[in-house]
């Protein structure tokens, strides 16, 4: 699960974020006040009818909200500043431009205030590394949403190798996780046409993958019985150019219960794979390689993440892994000979194995080399690792120097079938993105391409790590950021942000937001990101402490950096704002019935409240790893002690409130949003509540609307918190 700016834990995906004594509540007492005061919830849900997602009544109800949304906030005099200033970093012509690129091509998606929707564009790669190059617009998605009547939001393209000249083109009405992909001619730059044998997938949750010039593998609905309870394709499928995409044959099919299948292809020359994978629940996938026509299940625990690249399988287990005698630790990364593993004569050995402080951020492949990045106490670093040659006969694993002196690291390949080139970018909180480009092969020094300007003055701000302890003992780290005195404060008077996610085994790592820094930070707002259990700072075994019924520890993690913060007099409860989308909006959402006390205002975006009924709404079935199956007696008995929804009670007294959604979102149900709203309002409670029509999961589809949700978010915290212009 993905979730906007203020509350994004890293550029990716997903996959699913006082001085007051402690108002203990056992997660025994909530359970016991949701019987006694609403008893059975599905015989007095009465606000069931907001699950229609554009019903009549449910739309009317939402543009009501929208409407008293937009008649206080909006006509704020913060707002309009918020949204512009918001918009220019958003549309800047000095942002980075960042390239994939193909020989001596690069490829670059852009938007700008003209092309709201964006460009595919070209250039050279002497033009790019120069520094000022000459684009040619490939694909005008403006214009094609114009042409077409549609919404359209690019979600990527993947080019047909070795030529490149043709690409699927993956494009979403609305930004939603539904999609349509379509075969271009990148010479003629052109859509190819069914009538011409393009390949032209409708819209569905899918994908097309190349196989060679005149076959795709295709994952999409075919109708009754191919998507899984999730919602999701269940089969891999090869169609071949100019046949019906009804005639394309399984090669490839899990259960209905699988949350989803997926394929990949390896085009090394001399190593070209086809890896299938059934993710039988989110964190268990069994993943199988063709052999001569036939899908080989890999013989590994299920839990393990696997991966293939050249002659290589990487392995890396959730949980602790025997080999014989040996035990290899949970999130440590394994390799052994692809062919030798298959057959049952090569073993796997280990070329990271986490400490109590580090654990694998990821792992990348360059045509000979592997980049490891290691997380240690929640600061990146990056090693490189070599496979056995005529003069060593085993792996060996090296520092990789030059890379950039921040908190944040990121390594891709530049092109894994072809170079050991990489690209490098870093960041932290104060420091701007920057972009390198390093060849691993020669060991030259990185060469700096990109640096993005600062959008906020940094000067006299500051970084500092803190820890927090948990109820149960358990150390918790947490990143404050602001200006040095703001910080230094001890009369508890600054306004201050805690933000959080604390699932799906993601980390919130140190970024640079031209939006925080300069809506909150630079007015002297204190920003905190709480590195809270349930998250991937440290690995499988930090996610697994706040799985399904430990999921209270995440909860209590950040009451304790709340507490701490309060302690220590950087801010009070009325000045402790906090934020979080997704599961991150699960999180706030139970701070808000869970502790009140601690906070003076919430932002519950894109968020997950409903916990009796989010398995039955869109993706929900697909996260029953993460918290459970409520229609399991055993699982509701401690599901419904962390149900926002439920466990709202009339009498207490609350914070201010602010939901956000989108009627577009098609993974977390829009539905959770609107009921838990009007339960809040039936209550009398201060809640406000926002839905944009468009975005998909991410709340917004281009430029203007994440403009438009930025200043609605930081107007309402600056109003609630007190926050005011310097």
């Amino acid at each position: 699960m993905t979730v906007p700016e203020v509350s994004r834990a890293s550029p990716t995906n997903e996959r699913f974020r006082i001085h007051v004594k402690n108002r203990r509540v056992s997660r025994a007492g909530h359970a016991s006040n949701f019987v006694s005061t609403f008893g059975t919830v599905s015989d007095t849900d009465r606000f069931l009818w907001l699950e229609d997602i554009e019903g009549d009544d449910a739309l009317a109800w939402v543009r009501e909200r929208n409407e008293v949304a937009e008649s206080t906030l909006f006509v704020d005099p913060t707002f309009e500043r918020v949204r512009a200033s918001t918009l220019d970093v958003l549309e800047a012509d000095d942002r980075i431009a960042y390239p994939s690129r193909h020989g001596d091509v690069v490829h670059n998606f852009w938007t700008d205030a003209e092309h709201r929707r964006g460009l595919l564009r070209r250039t050279t790669w002497a033009d790019y590394r120069a520094g000022d190059p000459a684009w040619e617009t490939i694909l005008d998605i403006d214009a094609l949403c114009e042409a077409e009547d549609e919404s359209w939001v690019f979600h990527g393209s993947a080019t047909r190798r070795p030529d490149r000249r043709r690409a699927l083109i993956e494009l979403s009405p609305g930004g939603s996780d539904a999609s349509v992909t379509r075969e271009f001619d990148l010479v003629d730059k052109r859509f190819v046409p069914e009538s011409e044998g393009g390949f032209v997938r409708p819209v569905a949750k899918g994908s097309l993958t190349w196989i060679d010039d005149d076959a795709v593998y295709v994952t999409s609905d075919f109708g009754d019985g191919s998507l899984t309870r999730s919602g999701y394709p269940r089969t891999v499928r090869r169609w071949t150019r100019g046949t019906p995409i009804e005639d394309a044959e399984i090669v490839f099919e899990g259960d209905e219960s699988d949350v989803a299948v997926g394929v990949s292809v390896s085009k090394i020359p001399g190593h070209e794979h086809h890896v299938f994978e059934r993710a039988v629940e989110f964190f268990t996938t069994r993943t199988s390689i063709m052999r001569d026509g036939t899908p080989v299940e890999v013989d590994v625990p299920d839990d393990a993440e696997v991966g293939v690249h050249e002659r290589w399988i990487f392995v890396s287990p959730r949980s602790d892994m025997a080999q014989g005698a040996e035990v290899f630790e949970s999130g440590s990364l394994l390799v052994a000979d692809l062919d030798g593993f298959l057959a049952g004569t090569s073993e796997l050995v280990a070329l990271f194995t986490p400490t109590s402080t580090s654990a694998l951020a990821g792992y990348t492949c360059t045509r000979n080399l592997v980049v490891l990045n290691v997380m240690d106490d929640v600061r990146n670093s990056l090693k490189v690792a070599t496979p056995p040659s005529a003069t060593a006969d085993a792996w060996t694993v090296a520092p990789l120097s030059g890379a950039p002196d921040v908190w944040t690291v990121a390594v891709s390949p530049v092109d894994s079938v072809e170079s050991d080139d990489v690209w490098l970018s870093g960041s932290d909180f104060l420091t701007p993105d920057t972009l390198f480009t390093m060849s691993l092969a020669d060991g030259t020094p990185p060469e700096l391409l990109r640096q993005a300007p600062a959008r906020f003055d940094g000067d006299g701000m500051a970084i500092e790590q803190h820890f927090a302890t948990s109820a149960d003992g358990t150390r918790i780290p947490y990143f404050v950021v602001g200006a040095a005195e703001a910080i230094a404060a001890t009369d508890g008077s600054r306004p201050t942000l805690l933000s959080g996610y604390g699932g799906f085994e993601v980390p919130r790592l140190a970024a640079y937001s031209a939006v925080v820094g300069q809506s909150w930070m630079a007015d002297g707002g204190v920003y905190v990101l709480a590195n809270i259990r349930g998250g991937g700072e440290y690995g499988p075994a930090w996610h697994r402490a706040g799985l399904r019924e430990k999921r209270p520890r995440v909860y209590e993690d950040f009451e304790a950096v709340a507490r701490d913060l309060i302690d220590r007099g950087v801010t009070s409860p009325e000045r402790l704002g906090i934020s979080g989308g997704s599961n991150g909006g699960l999180l706030v959402g139970n701070m808000y019935v869970r502790t009140p006390e601690l906070f003076g205002a919430v932002v519950c975006q894109v968020p997950l409240l409903d916990m009796q009924r989010y398995h039955l709404l869109l993706a929900g079935a697909s996260w029953m790893a993460e918290y459970g199956d409520p229609d399991h007696p055993a699982d509701w008995a401690y599901l419904q002690g962390y149900s926002p929804y439920h466990l709202v009670d009339p009498e207490a007294t609350y914070p201010p409130i602010l939901l956000t959604t989108s009627t577009r979102d098609d993974r977390v149900h829009p539905g959770h949003a609107r009921k838990l709203a009007a339960r809040l309002e039936a209550a009398g409670k201060d809640v406000s509540y926002w839905e944009n029509i468009e975005g998909g999961h991410g709340g917004a589809a281009d430029a203007g609307q994440q403009a438009t949700m930025q200043a609605l978010i930081f107007t309402f915290l600056r109003d609630r918190l007190g926050l005011t212009s310097s």
